[in-house]
């Protein structure tokens, strides 16, 4: 398995892994496209990247 728990920091996890998990099934298309292979996130990464990509962009409403 794809876990990291070292004592020094919270638990780490890879795409494929986290694309499994039931929190990430409504964004799954969407971190599949965000999150890099052979790179490992906290839950707290992915979270934060998910927030950063719905954040509205440019600095008007939509008229």
């Amino acid at each position: 398995m794809a876990v990291n728990k070292e004592k020094t920091g919270p638990a780490t996890f890879t795409k494929a892994h986290i694309l499994t998990f039931k929190k990430c099934r409504e964004r799954r298309d969407l971190l599949s496209v965000l999150l890099e292979d052979g790179k490992e996130y906290t839950i707290d990464q992915v979270d934060s990247l998910i927030n950063e990509f719905m954040k509205p962009k440019g600095k008007g409403k939509v008229k």
